[in-house]
């Protein structure tokens, strides 16, 4: 696995109201994660489409084990990393 592989990526849009929730989550707990714009992207448009039934939804976070969040709660991040 390359170094990018065993980062959390972030797909989103600039313009998502829940990207940035979930960004901002991110900078406060100082998570690393990689972010990629899917208006920007057109393979990732296609991955985040594939592993939502063919909608763009936005966030859809991946995990270096392969585990997803789409569009999470603030709740559900918190009980990703253990922040309660």
């Amino acid at each position: 696995m390359t170094d990018t592989d065993q980062k959390i990526k972030m797909y989103g849009t600039s313009w998502c109201g829940d990207c940035r929730r979930a960004r901002n989550f991110f900078a406060e707990n100082k998570i690393e994660y990689e972010w990629v714009d899917i208006d920007l992207d057109k393979d990732a448009v296609e991955y985040v489409k594939s592993v939502n039934k063919g909608c763009k939804s936005v966030p859809t976070i991946l995990f270096p084990d392969g585990t997803l969040l789409v569009e999470p709660s603030s709740y559900q991040l918190k009980e990703q990393f253990g922040l309660k």
